[in-house]
């Protein structure tokens, strides 16, 4: 077993960590957490007696070595990532550093908070004859992002959008969602620290989101979600799945022949 762990915290409530990743944090001697997102309680519940670090004051170059120092000492150690670590968890360099040191690793994953947003909002976020694509993205800010993944870009698919790390900038976002398929009438919603006790959730449209998130003095932490799918609970769905229509027939069950 490597002595090192890559574990998704989830995006908040604290039993929204996995069973292995609750387990395997429980091992640790040493835990490195995002402290500005990671409820400090998880680590405090499950490692009491690990050496912590928060990592939202650390460098690489430190957290490496917090990592390093661990393994040379025989300890297991955890590095205690919000969300999943593999959705804007840099932790594709810090892996890379690892193996530069010839270190093994292994990767837990964790609920990412697209999905307790939508399990906030109560709503699925693929629809039959709506839309079966989802688009995890972000607004460019400090961090660039490829030409051809702009929000105007993205916003000619028309699919259900997830938005991270763009809320600050939510009046970009909804510019640039305007020039694809989308209209001031699609629905968007914005999810506040998604499964966190102070959770907070506004819903409306593209012509009025922006204007509720100043109201709500909300610029952190919020995901923004955009798609007609959002539309089905007012509206009812405009098409049922066939995965449990009486008359269709799968590997599992066969349909009834009127």
């Amino acid at each position: 077993m490597p002595k090192v762990h890559f574990i998704g915290a989830g995006p908040g409530d604290p039993e929204l960590i996995t069973v292995k990743g609750a387990r395997l944090l429980g091992e640790a001697k040493v835990v490195i957490y995002a402290g500005s997102l990671v409820d400090r309680e998880l680590v405090r519940s499950h490692a009491p007696d690990a050496e912590v670090y928060d990592s939202s004051s650390m460098t690489l170059e430190e957290t490496t070595a917090a990592i390093v120092e661990g393994v040379l000492a025989d300890r297991n150690v955890v590095r205690l990532h919000t969300g999943d670590p593999a959705i804007y968890g840099a932790i594709q360099e810090q892996m890379a550093e690892l193996d530069r040191l010839g270190i093994e690793y292994a990767v837990v994953p964790g609920v990412t908070s697209a999905f307790a947003a939508a399990a906030a909002l109560k709503q699925e976020l693929t629809l039959p004859e709506v839309s079966q694509t989802v688009i995890f993205t972000r607004m460019e800010g400090k961090t660039p992002v490829p030409e051809r993944e702009s929000l105007s870009e993205i916003a000619k698919i028309g699919a259900t959008l997830v938005i991270y790390l763009s809320v600050a900038m939510i009046d970009r976002v909804v510019a640039a969602l305007l020039q694809g398929v989308y209209t001031a009438e699609t629905p968007a919603a914005v999810v506040y620290r998604a499964s966190w006790p102070d959770e907070r959730i506004l819903e409306g449209t593209l012509a009025d989101i922006s204007g509720k998130v100043r109201d709500a003095e909300i610029g952190k932490q919020a995901l923004i979600l955009v798609g007609d799918v959002f539309l089905a609970r007012k509206e009812g769905m405009k098409a049922k799945s066939l995965l449990y229509d009486k008359d269709f027939s799968h590997g599992c069950r066969k349909g009834i022949v009127t």
